[in-house]
């Protein structure tokens, strides 16, 4: 996924629906959101589709109970997509994918099953699930909502991990809060 810091506030998303797209709250519709994209290199409309699709499983864990923040930066230098962290300290990443050939082009995910304790893919409703490995939860979701298609296989983090995670989560959110906030600010502290 290209980098998306905060997509609301780049006007890349609102709560109005598309055309053709549900309502809050309604199914998913089945219809793709936009046609097949290019391999590479990401066009507009496959930022666009993969900030709908982050909004909507943002969305879907709000509901289940998560705090979720978009392009989390990893200690092995990777970026996940979406970083969730549940009531109980629980920790899931979602890796969004917004065609086949993304999915195709893109094999460092695995390298984020040791930042989670369970690993999902979000994709369009027309993405074939059958791409996606059985150990990998499957999210199918549009920029309305989403719905968990398949379970992660579950994994613990080692403790140390955990903390680690957990502490630089509650940094990120707050800095990008403050930032929203007073967008300027950090320019007065040299941060």
């Amino acid at each position: 996924m290209t980098g998306i810091a905060d997509p609301y506030a780049a006007g890349l998303l609102t709560d109005q629906p598309l055309a053709g797209q549900p309502l809050a709250g309604q199914p998913l519709t089945g219809q793709p959101l936009t046609g097949q994209p290019p391999a590479a290199p990401a066009t507009a409309s496959d930022v666009l589709t993969a900030a709908l699709l982050a909004r909507g499983v943002c969305r879907m864990l709000e509901q289940l109970g998560y705090a979720s923040l978009l392009e989390f930066p990893l200690a092995n230098g990777r970026r996940a997509d979406i970083l969730a962290l549940g009531r109980g300290g629980e920790l899931i990443i979602v890796e969004i994918k917004n065609s086949v050939a993304d999915f195709r082009a893109d094999r460092k995910w695995a390298g984020y099953r040791d930042f989670a304790d369970r690993f999902y893919f979000a994709v369009a409703r027309d993405f074939p699930p059958a791409l996606i490995p059985e150990d990998c939860g499957l999210i199918v979701a549009d920029g309305f909502a989403a719905a968990v298609v398949r379970e992660a296989a579950a994994g613990l983090l080692a403790p140390a991990r955990r903390k680690t995670l957990t502490l630089r989560f509650a940094l990120a959110a707050a800095t990008r809060l403050r930032r929203h906030l007073d967008p300027h600010g950090s320019s007065l502290t040299g941060l």
